[in-house]
């Protein structure tokens, strides 16, 4: 994957040297978890400091809406686990797990979903969120939207108000972002499918 593969989804959110810096620890590899599909690979950003700062930096200044908006961060398992409570702590919000299935104590409420590759179920403990809490979802990867939109009924279900979503990597033409159904939402960077 090169920088030309990637871009800033908005021009203005890095400087171009931290842009540049972030798109060099980030990977495609090819055929994984199965055969046609090409996995981006954001870990290597977490185990890299100057990496994981200009990352969290540019995800508190370009959130998709303002912070007065909403109360608390729901998180997707497991990359939105890794930045998504540092998130919160950094604006002072609560963290909410979205976990797969099985991995919760009950009572849970359960939402499945369809992969590109497979369906998949996640879960939030129903007496995670306050009736009427307001809710950022956010999550390290757009695809298709099938996750975020999983996590989205699930917020709605538990009694909770989604204000929006941020992601790191929006992938384009899946339209992954326009299948929320019109909330605020922003990623950082785009790459192709």
């Amino acid at each position: 994957m090169t920088s030309t593969d990637i871009t800033l989804t908005d021009p203005t959110a890095l400087d171009a040297k931290d842009a540049d810096y972030l798109i060099s620890l980030m990977r495609a590899i090819p055929d994984f978890p199965k055969e046609g599909i090409l996995f981006r690979d954001i870990m290597p950003v977490f185990a890299d400091a100057r990496g994981m700062a200009i990352l969290m930096d540019a995800l508190v200044s370009n959130l998709s809406i303002p912070n007065d908006d909403f109360d608390a961060i729901a998180g997707l398992e497991a990359r939105g686990f890794l930045f998504g409570p540092i998130l919160a702590e950094r604006l002072g919000k609560g963290f909410i797990a979205v976990r797969k299935a099985g991995k919760l104590p009950p009572p849970t409420a359960k939402q499945s979903y369809a992969l590109e590759y497979g369906e998949a179920t996640i879960e939030i403990e129903r007496n995670a969120i306050r009736e009427g809490e307001r809710i950022l979802i956010v999550d390290d990867l757009i695809a298709t939207g099938g996750s975020a939109g999983a996590a989205r009924d699930l917020v709605i279900s538990c009694g909770g108000v989604v204000t929006g979503f941020s992601f790191i990597v929006e992938l384009a033409g899946l339209d992954g972002i326009q299948s929320l159904g019109g909330y605020p939402a922003s990623s950082l960077l785009t790459m192709p499918a």
